[in-house]
């Protein structure tokens, strides 16, 4: 038996991928499933990254999202509605050209446009305010809502067992097994794979392997009642204005808006607050200045449990220990790929999946060999 901690996209989708290999799965969430960074995100997937690493796993990604409906049997509202990232000075030109080169190199089709091909795309775009964009249509978003749903009922279907409200409280070693203690009770296992992002060290330390620097910062999102379908349906990012993001919701056309004010914090901390309200809205309205007209509904807060690097950790720990956290913000467009090289990995000793296993190694951090910084915006 596999006993997975941790119940948000990464943790679900792995359950899945497992029992499709045959294995007996359990699942342990201390709330309710998708209460983390999952249900709180933003919805976008991208494959427009700056390292190789993160292109190929993402391209991989992107691919395995275009046919989840269908293998999961739910419709998850995947829309390769495209990423748009716009530059605001000829240094940011010529960086966006160096990173299309790689991202073109591996097969992604980013390419160079010109801001009127931007207001093509973004009719309420303030296109005079940039000088080119980075555009790939390939990207897109998803509901993190009806992705974890779908995710769940279909391991539920294969034999996965699910455990809300049920928090690990501590872990040992049985012989050759391990012995997970909870407040629903104990639970022995074979496997163990901690996916608990910003819960991560909380976890390791049970087992004495506190080896991986996840600090979980509390992001924020605001969204607006409905416009009109088709007026902001990429994310539009222009990093320079302090990585702030406009995304139509694939659900009901509210606005989605983000902006790079972070908080350290504890990950059970979700209070929202009005400073990042003054500030996510100062920048939305210089990207879409007609968003000024329109009221924003609701407000909330997640986190982004952070790596030094700002690349998660994958692979194991500790013999059978596992883990998958630190995602960054980026653990929902990652977790097809995540989930299916983990899974593969565990049961038969490869996978299918371009995961750069050296890139993502949880020991990094205690050899000091950190990556080169993920593209994180928001």
């Amino acid at each position: 038996m596999i006993g997975i901690i941790g119940g948000g996209i990464i943790g679900v989708a792995t359950a899945y991928e497992l029992a499709k290999l045959g294995e007996e799965v359990v699942v342990f969430e201390k709330r309710y499933f998708g209460s983390g960074s999952t249900f709180r995100c933003a919805s976008g997937i991208r494959a427009q990254f700056t390292d190789e690493a993160n292109i190929k796993l993402m391209k991989y990604s992107i691919e395995r999202w275009k046919t989840l409906s269908e293998e999961l049997g739910h419709n998850i509202m995947f829309q390769q509605t495209g990423y748009l990232f716009l530059a605001t000075t000829e240094e940011e030109v010529e960086a966006f050209k160096k990173n299309i080169k790689l991202q073109n190199k591996f097969g992604v089709p980013t390419r160079l446009i010109t801001p009127e091909e931007a207001k093509e795309i973004v009719p309420p775009l303030n296109a005079d305010a940039f000088l080119a964009g980075a555009w790939n249509p390939e990207d897109g978003k998803a509901s993190p809502f009806h992705t974890l749903y779908a995710y769940k009922k279909a391991g539920e279907r294969l034999g996965v067992k699910f455990y809300e409200y049920t928090k690990v409280v501590g872990i040992e070693k049985d012989g050759s097994k391990w012995k997970i203690k909870t407040t629903r009770g104990e639970f022995k296992v074979d496997i163990i794979i901690n996916a608990t992002n910003a819960w991560a060290r909380e976890i390791n330390k049970m087992i004495g392997k506190d080896i991986i620097p996840v600090t979980p910062y509390k992001h924020q999102l605001v969204k607006t009642e409905p416009i009109e379908r088709g007026q902001i349906e990429p994310l539009v990012c222009p990093p320079a204005w302090n990585d702030s993001y406009v995304i139509q919701d694939g659900e009901d056309g509210g606005v989605i808006c983000g902006t790079a004010l972070e908080y350290e914090s504890s990950p059970d901390d979700v209070t929202p607050t009005y400073e990042f309200v003054k500030e996510v809205l100062k920048w939305a309205v210089k990207i879409i200045p007609a968003l000024k007209h329109v009221h924003v509904v609701r407000q909330w807060a997640g986190h982004y449990a952070k790596t030094p690097d700002k690349n998660p950790a994958i692979g194991m720990i500790e013999e059978n220990f596992y883990v998958a956290v630190g995602f960054s913000g980026h653990g929902f467009m990652m977790a097809p790929a995540v989930a299916q090289a983990l899974a593969e990995k565990i049961v038969e000793g490869k996978t299918k999946v371009p995961l750069d296993w050296e890139w993502f190694d949880p020991w990094r951090f205690e050899r000091g060999e950190l990556r080169a910084s993920a593209f994180q915006i928001g």
